[in-house]
């Protein structure tokens, strides 16, 4: 809980059903608030709807893939610091550094990349806490 016991929102947005309940169910353990979506265009429309307090945001899906969502979330207002964990399968991070625009837009500390595949659920957890200072 944060500082106002308001429940920390966290959205997450991923195609894969088995890995979105398996993060809603630890995320809810952990006493955060979970919204879902599966795809990039269902993600934005709910985080300029709801400003979760992190968006957890994979790369590849249908429709709208993460990174044009996180292109279009921070052309908004609230969505230009939303800090967002990207959480995929894409390990060419030269790629992805471009994609993201790092080093472009100055905003380098609204995300971060991480590789599903290298992390534990209790790392991911963790990082999660980091970025919201918990």
């Amino acid at each position: 809980m944060n500082k106002t016991n308001k429940k920390i929102l966290i959205l997450v947005v991923e195609d894969e059903k088995i890995l979105i309940r398996t993060l809603e169910e630890r995320l809810a353990a952990e006493g955060f608030e979970v919204t879902k979506a599966y795809d990039g265009d269902q993600g934005l429309q709910l985080a300029l709807i709801e400003h979760p307090d992190l968006i957890l945001l994979d790369i590849l899906m249908p429709n709208v893939d993460g990174l044009e969502m996180l292109k279009k979330l921070r052309e908004d207002a609230w969505g230009k610091y939303a800090p967002v964990i990207i959480l995929t399968n894409v390990k060419d991070t030269e790629t992805m550094a471009k994609g993201m625009g790092i080093g472009m837009d100055g905003l380098n500390n609204t995300y971060e990349y991480m590789v599903k595949t290298d992390w534990s659920l209790d790392a991911i957890i963790g990082r999660i806490r980091e970025r919201l200072n918990i």
